[in-house]
């Protein structure tokens, strides 16, 4: 074998590893949620977030897919994403007091689980355009503020509860490191968001409110923009399904 395929080969394993890094740092958020250490956990949860922001980007970058033709990436990344989007972070939720105590508190934990294995199964989840389609399962966000703004199990379980019943509607949400429109703004800032997260988790036990509220503006135009481009891919569609086929015009 050429060294140069060697190398090429050797390079697309290392970044296999490093998404699958992300399995253990879901392994080591639980255990700190067990302790009872959240900021830990919420710091373990910031690198799973980088991992997973640039994981991709390094799969594209070395032609990952073309050099290991026998590795599914997609569903180490799949496996990734649930541990650390999903189990951990809910795990977090009810072993730190953030859902409500006794079995109230595990039927709500256990709707995400749920919901989210649904749409991780769903071979449309991503779409070719690179959406997400339904609510992409961020639940180490939903635990990130029930955290750092000390919400109530209350609250934390009424957002849960309509996170989880957007799931399977299908609205296209924006991926942030594959979409081309709005991308070098997107992505700065996320990174800003990012800088925010940080600065909240080494703020606590007592996180600021306004640069909690302030990192929320992030949220709020992550969510304004995906409702503005799936609003603007519907009416493409729907222009697109108006038009006559060649077949009629031809009439």
């Amino acid at each position: 074998m050429p060294r140069s395929s060697s190398w090429s080969g050797l390079r697309a394993s290392a970044v296999h590893a490093y998404t699958a890094s992300g399995a253990v740092l879901a392994l080591l958020i639980v255990l700190a949620a067990i302790e009872g250490a959240v900021a830990r956990a919420l710091w373990l949860g910031l690198a799973a977030l980088v991992i997973d922001g640039t994981d991709g980007m390094l799969a594209r970058r070395f032609d990952v897919k073309e050099r290991l033709p026998s590795f599914d990436g997609a569903l180490l990344d799949n496996i990734v994403d649930y541990l650390t989007y999903v189990f951990a972070p809910v795990v977090l939720l009810l072993q730190s007091g953030y859902l409500p105590e006794g079995w109230l508190g595990t039927v709500v934990a256990a709707v995400p689980l749920v919901a989210s294995s649904y749409q991780f199964c769903r071979t449309d989840a991503k779409t070719p355009d690179h959406f997400f389609l339904g609510f992409p399962s961020y639940w180490n966000v939903v635990a990130f503020y029930a955290i750092v703004m000390d919400l109530a199990p209350s609250t934390v379980s009424i957002v849960v509860i309509v996170c989880a019943l957007l799931v399977p509607v299908p609205i296209g949400y924006i991926y942030p490191s594959r979409m081309h429109e709005f991308r070098t703004v997107t992505l700065a800032l996320s990174a800003l968001w990012l800088v925010a997260y940080a600065v909240l988790v080494a703020q606590l036990p007592d996180a600021s409110r306004a640069v909690a509220y302030a990192s929320l503006a992030y949220i709020a135009y992550y969510l304004g923009l995906s409702f503005f481009l799936e609003a603007r891919r519907r009416a493409a569609r729907g222009a697109a399904g108006a038009l006559p086929t060649p077949a009629e015009s031809a009439l």
